[in-house]
Formats: C-alpha cells, structure tokens, sequence
C-alpha cells in the first residue's frame, strides 16, 4: 500500500521561507513523477512543482522561488520555499503521478498524503 506523508507547514511571515517534506512508502518510489499541488479556501487545487527522472516543473506562482527536489535513497520529496507572500497560504499536498495525462493536472495522480497547512502573514 502506498502511503504519502507531508511535513513542514507552519506559520511563517511575507518574505520567509519554509521546506516541505513528503515521505513515500510503498510502491517503486524512483519510478514515478512526484507532484506538489496547493489548495487555499474555496479555491481548487493548483499544481505548483514536478519531479521526474528528466527534470524539475514549476507552475506560474512558483517560479524563480520554489525549488523541488527528492531523495530516491530515503524516499522523500522535496519543497523549499522562499520569499513566501500571504498568498502562498494554502494546504500542501504532495502526489504520485502515474504519468497519464498532464503533469498539472490533479486526474493524474494516484495517490495524496494528507495535506500540510502553510500560513504566510502579512
């Protein structure tokens, strides 16, 4: 049975910054594309990175200050996050992606941990 487990949200001010952690068990974890995807109140979940055997995929809102990245030993997934703004706050989720359909998109995905809140004040 595969299981995802997100970590790391908290409360942090504009302008700091936070890392997000996912641990994977079960499953080929090397195999897969790994997403995160962030939900805010009465919003729908929006991709916000990607991690695959060729490379890193960033949505819009995370470009130029989000960096993901993962531990294929250990079995985790990476999100740190910097210059945060009131807007980024927002469950975390991190995802399996089985690789049918777009990477953006949330009918990809397989499996999701549990969420982490991130809170950014003003």
């Amino acid at each position: 049975q595969v299981q995802l487990v997100e970590s790391g949200g908290g409360l942090v001010q504009a302008g700091g910054s936070l890392r997000l952690s996912c641990a994977v068990s079960g499953g080929t974890f090397s195999s897969y594309v790994m997403g995160w995807f962030r939900q805010a109140p009465e919003k729908e979940r929006e991709f916000v990175a990607g991690i695959g055997l060729r490379g890193q995929y960033y949505g819009e809102s995370a470009k130029g200050r989000f960096t993901i990245s993962r531990d294929n030993v250990k079995n985790m997934v990476y999100l740190q996050m910097n210059s945060l703004k009131p807007e980024d706050t927002a469950v975390y989720y991190c995802g399996r992606f089985t690789g049918s359909g777009a990477l953006d998109a949330t009918r990809g995905y397989d499996y999701w941990g549990q969420g982490t809140q991130v809170t950014v004040s003003s």
